[in-house]
């Protein structure tokens, strides 16, 4: 397992119930983004509050010495990882009309 895949499921672990609930609220949000944009903001806030900080985590030591280059392939393939889990995450914080 990839250092970025340990670190999403150490994520997804140590914030059992958050990530649960949330990916309750992200399907309903999938299907109906008017009606559950408001729950998914909200709840989605606190969460990509939780995916930056494990991402800096992941990233911290790669972003200095010789090795600053590969910080943001990193970075893009845990957030990869996260997407392929909640693939609405990108609408956190989006208003839509409606």
């Amino acid at each position: 397992m990839r250092e970025y895949q340990k670190m999403m499921t150490k994520m997804m672990e140590e914030h059992k119930e958050i990530f649960e609930n949330f990916k309750d609220i992200h399907n309903e949000y999938a299907m109906n983004p008017a009606q559950w944009q408001k729950l998914f903001n909200q709840y989605g806030a606190e969460v990509v509050e939780i995916i930056r900080e494990y991402e800096r985590r992941l990233c911290a030591n790669m972003a200095t010495g010789n090795y600053g280059r590969f910080s943001a392939s990193l970075s893009e393939k845990f957030w990869g990882e996260v997407r392929s889990v909640f693939p609405k995450i990108d609408f956190v914080g989006v208003k839509t009309r409606g």
